[in-house]
């Protein structure tokens, strides 16, 4: 184990306080600020963990994750898109929110269960990330194995590197399905078929990145790194024979194309599947009662991480008038941005049922394998009841707007 003195530490926080200032100047807007930072964790390679039980917070995993990885595995996890200005907003808006504690209540038990088609045991699941056997060589297979303990909620991507059957397997439990929409409507169908047949209970229907997204952080390092693009795409970057959901479509009799959806796809999907349908990527109040009133059965308030849309506008801001637009008639999901557990009781105040993470459980995948992830996972559920009974909030019903002060001013 690493020995940190308060020195050291000191020292750690400053240099991540300075990095995260550089990285939201705007003076620094042209800059590739990726590069930047990469440099400057060069020079805290001594601070590294060597254990996933060394752990302090899910940044440490984060620094091990950038000394594992290749340079265009580490820009295609990093990227946003333009100068990465949703990516660092969504950091920041957490700040725009203060918390409002209660004394001498009585805290003796933590309750974080919460209901969501199902009993949860934590408001904490994992979004869908793509291709994980980029990050580490056992993948999907690792962080399924990784929710199962604590039975955290699990969404597949679409271009996983492993079949929904073998992560159902390895989960010991149904995944939910997170579905990109393809033009042919048979090949959507296959999916969703594919899902129901793994028996998940959810299918999440992606509608961020339909208009597109300019990844140019993970497009430089693809250029710098072509040696490990070659090696894991030899057909291209575009290559889907590593990614079994997509790469097992079958051809079928020719269908109408669907083209780029509009709410009556929404429809479409609700009444082709009797899964739930959440629609991830809903950041407006019209757009949540838009959803409701096409029957979604739950909305997932996203900008994929800051890598969807160059709205500059963090998720911790969406929450409330998404939660508002809701009304309580379908649960609220939120992801982007959330590293702590005081990020996640501010989304849980504001209106949101359950928080999703992705990068941190990546960085614990990268660094560690299965056991990583579930560091990273334990940290997040125990830096949340530490802050439930700061805040004297025994159970997640408990957490409300009261608790916090500020917020976006429009």
């Amino acid at each position: 184990m690493i020995a940190v003195t308060p020195d050291k530490s000191r020292a750690r926080a400053s240099r991540r306080a300075l990095l995260r200032f550089l990285a939201a100047s705007p003076v620094l807007a042209g800059l590739d600020v990726p590069r930047l930072w990469a440099s400057a964790l060069a020079g805290r390679q001594s601070d590294l963990i060597t254990a996933a039980k060394d752990a302090l917070d899910v940044f440490d995993f984060e620094a091990v994750a950038r000394k594992n990885l290749s340079a265009a595995h580490l820009g295609y996890l990093e990227t946003g898109t333009d100068d990465d200005a949703t990516v660092r907003a969504n950091r920041e808006g957490f700040t725009r929110y203060g918390l409002r504690v209660r004394r001498l209540v009585d805290i003796n038990r933590i309750d974080t269960s919460v209901s969501l088609f199902a009993a949860w045991e934590t408001p904490i699941f994992l979004c869908p990330v793509g291709s994980h056997r980029a990050f580490h060589p056992d993948g999907e297979l690792a962080v399924a194995r990784a929710c199962k303990a604590a039975r955290h909620v699990l969404m597949l991507a679409t271009p996983a590197t492993a079949s929904i059957e073998e992560v159902t397997a390895a989960r010991g439990e149904p995944v939910w399905f997170q579905l990109y929409q393809r033009n042919d409507w048979n090949q959507t169908r296959q999916m969703i078929r594919r899902a129901e047949a793994a028996g998940s209970p959810a299918l999440v229907f992606t509608v961020d990145l339909i208009g597109g997204s300019n990844r140019l952080t993970g497009t430089r390092t693809r250029r710098r790194d072509t040696e490990t693009c070659t090696a894991c795409h030899p057909n291209g970057f575009n290559d889907n024979s590593h990614k079994p959901m997509i790469r097992d479509l079958k051809p079928a009799p020719p269908a109408p194309e669907v083209g780029l959806p509009t709410w009556d796809f929404v429809k479409r999907l609700k009444d082709a599947t009797p899964m739930k349908l959440v629609l991830k990527g809903i950041v407006t109040r019209e757009d949540a009662e838009i959803a409701v009133g096409h029957g979604v059965d739950a909305v997932f308030v996203s900008n994929h991480g800051g890598r969807a849309e160059s709205s500059g506008r963090s998720t911790i801001e969406c929450v409330g008038e998404v939660a508002a637009g809701a009304a309580g008639r379908v649960p609220v999901m939120v992801d982007s941005g959330f590293r702590r557990g005081t990020d996640i009781f501010k989304a849980l105040a504001l209106g949101a049922r359950a928080v999703g993470v992705g990068r941190p459980y990546i960085w614990g995948l990268a660094a560690f394998g299965q056991e990583g992830v579930e560091v990273v996972l334990a940290i997040l559920r125990r830096e949340l009841q530490m802050v439930m009974r700061q805040a004297g909030t025994p159970a997640i019903g408990r957490i409300t707007r009261a608790h916090l002060t500020g917020g976006p001013a429009s």
